[in-house]
């Protein structure tokens, strides 16, 4: 397949990298300001060499590689609230020249879903964006081999930053700033962490997995969830959990009264509580009891492992 990447961030540029391994050729690569393009093959390396030199990719621009002649658009451009802005338009553009999507960007699936899926069904190409949901992990392509009808629940850890604060104020009994700023200073958390210690990232990922279990008779927005953070967790929230044997993780919960993102008390031992930036999902299921799901849920090479297996499962147009 012929790919078309939007964004150069760490999943973009990861994308780029490792599309050769898996048979696939790059033929546009844009960051928000340039793009390079290349119909017979981009020079991956190249780019990426002259975007951390020049802070550009390339002298083209960024619409150029929309116009691209790619079979498959990526886009991993960063997640957006509300419009989803612009990469849902870049999904329209794809969609309606009849090309397939795959995403890494949250946006578009958990902000304009019905959206997606209605450009989708006028288009001959298809969505995907099992990337959006944990990473390296398989959930949404568990979801599909099991039947969305078969499962009829979803909980589990689903952003790494939250869980490795978590982990080390239980593990060294250290307060939340503490931890945040070791956090920040080791890449694991943002300069804003925001989005991951206010529980938004996860609670982005279940509605995304409320929209897959929906089967289009609901659609989920973020303004659908009830969210808590962890940023005014004391400690001694977490010593005292651990005298009886628990402790405390941001968990994300998909079930038929909603999606609820929050710390919870689980036992200390168990499948939700892992350690450092490790995440989980377990599924609910009908006639196969629960089910777990677990790995690295971010990451660049972890995440664009997902965006790589994506379009491998995509038919030729």
């Amino acid at each position: 397949m012929k790919l078309a990447i939007m964004g150069a961030g760490a999943v973009g540029s990861s994308v780029a990298e490792l599309a050769a391994e898996y048979d696939h050729e790059v033929v546009a690569l844009a960051d928000s300001n340039s793009a390079a393009v290349d119909a017979a093959g981009l020079t991956v390396e190249s780019a990426l060499e002259r975007k951390q030199a020049d802070g550009i990719v390339g002298d083209d621009d960024p619409q150029d590689a929309l116009d691209s002649e790619y079979d498959v658009l990526v886009e991993a451009t960063p997640t957006t609230l509300d419009d989803a802005q612009p990469g849902f338009g870049h999904v329209r553009t794809a969609l309606e020249r009849d090309r397939h999507v795959v995403l890494a960007n949250k946006g578009p699936v958990a902000e304009r879903y019905a959206d997606v899926r209605a450009l989708e069904s006028e288009s001959g190409g298809s969505v995907l964006f099992e990337a959006t949901v944990g990473g390296a992990m398989p959930v949404l392509s568990t979801i599909d081999g099991f039947g969305a009808d078969n499962i009829t629940a979803a909980r589990g850890v689903l952003n790494g930053t939250a869980n490795f604060i978590l982990s080390r104020m239980a593990a060294e009994g250290l307060d939340y700033e503490h931890v945040l700023a070791e956090a920040q200073d080791l890449g694991v958390a943002e300069a804003d962490p925001t989005f991951d210690v206010e529980g938004i990232d996860a609670a982005l990922k279940c509605v995304i997995l409320a929209n897959v279990l929906a089967q289009g008779e609901r659609e989920f927005t973020l303004d659908d969830a009830d969210i808590e953070g962890i940023s005014d967790l004391p400690g001694s929230a977490l010593d005292l959990a651990h005298e009886d044997g628990q402790t405390i993780r941001l968990i994300g919960e998909v079930t038929d009264d909603g999606v609820r993102v929050g710390p919870r008390l689980v036992a200390e031992h168990s499948a939700v509580a892992p350690t450092g930036t490790r995440n989980i999902v377990q599924f609910e299921t009908k006639h196969a009891g629960r089910l777990n799901v677990s790995g690295r849920g971010a990451g660049g090479p972890e995440t664009a492992t997902a965006v790589l297996a994506d379009v491998d499962r995509l038919p030729p147009l």
